[in-house]
């Protein structure tokens, strides 16, 4: 892979150890995240949550930051970047996405969200110039074929009612405006700008973005304190977002918005593991089927040969320009 001017070509091994790392952490952390969302909805407005929530989350990072000795001050050019990332990604998607899950279950959500892998490779094609190899078509074929069949019962029982239309409507609005979101953030990365303290005034901005929404619609900014709010709030500041985003942003910058979005696909794989594992699912032929597709899309995806012309590999010393969470 022919490296972009100023980075370092990573050790080939250990790349791909790290990618691999970084996609089963986004994977994991994720995955869990749909149920988390579910006890944000309700009481509290859902743009209030989002801005609760990257509100304390870019907080964290920033003392993080200040820790480490790291890097805050940049130039207009930087925060520009900043603000178009922390309105897209960590905040419009969000809304829409709470929103949508208002009218839909999350398996609906689910399903409409993993049509970002379709939007990464079209837009990293109409941004960047990229084209998805055959084997990235074919994989994403697999994984949305795998998630129809995954959720086949919730979709047979789901009817085409104006709540439904409406709540798949947002769902699939966030996953296009979480691509663009991605696009910026891959730009950003071949700018040079780290990942960690781009997440951290992204976040702010976003939440600043929720803050000013929630003034113009009137809404209450009361704070929800249940157990179950409180615990879903902390696993989405901490975990979905901190770790998620840093994790995910970090892998994309490395391999490309068209596999990188694969994750999306998995998600919900993960979702019914955790319903097998603790809620007593059972498996039916359609989950075996759907998660054997999901995965064999992700072998074609992700596994060598899988061409993607947009990402570039680095080394994790090229001038620190892409921070990982763990540094």
């Amino acid at each position: 892979m022919t490296p972009c001017a100023g980075w370092t070509v990573a050790n080939p091994a250990g790349a791909t150890m790290l990618n691999g790392l970084l996609y089963l952490v986004t994977t994991v952390v994720w995955g869990c995240s749909w149920l988390a969302i579910e006890y944000q909805l309700g009481t509290v407005a859902p743009v209030v949550s989002v801005g609760y929530r990257f509100g304390l989350a870019s907080l964290l990072l920033f003392a993080w930051c200040a820790l480490r000795g790291q890097r805050l001050g940049f130039g207009a050019r930087a925060h520009g970047r900043f603000l178009l990332l922390g309105g897209l990604l960590f905040c419009l998607v969000y809304q829409l996405s709470y929103h949508g899950q208002q009218f839909i279950t999350s398996a609906l959500a689910a399903i409409s969200f993993s049509t970002l892998l379709w939007m990464n490779i079209l837009n990293a094609r109409l941004f960047f110039g990229s084209r998805a190899g055959k084997r990235v078509w074919c994989g994403s074929a697999l994984g949305l074929a795998g998630i129809a069949m995954l959720f086949a019962p919730d979709l047979r029982q789901a009817s085409l009612s104006g709540a439904t239309i409406t709540g798949v409507g947002f769902c699939l609005l966030g996953a296009f405006v979480a691509s663009l979101g991605n696009m910026v953030s891959q730009k950003a990365q071949r700018e040079g700008l780290p990942v960690l303290q781009s997440n951290a005034w992204g976040m702010l901005y976003g939440s600043a973005c929720a803050a000013f929404i929630a003034g113009w619609q009137g809404e209450d900014w009361r704070l929800l304190m249940t157990p179950g709010y409180l615990w879903s709030l902390a696993y989405l500041v901490v975990f979905a977002s901190i770790i998620g985003f840093g994790s995910y942003l970090k892998l994309l910058g490395r391999i490309g918005a068209q596999k990188a979005g694969y994750t999306m696909v998995m998600f919900p794989v993960v979702a019914v593991a955790l319903s097998y594992g603790f809620e007593g699912m059972t498996l039916t032929r359609e989950i075996l089927v759907g998660g054997s597709l999901v995965l064999a899309g992700n072998l074609l995806v992700l596994l060598p040969g899988a061409r993607d012309t947009s990402s570039c590999e680095v080394a994790p010393d090229a001038g620190n320009s892409v921070a990982s969470v763990s540094r």
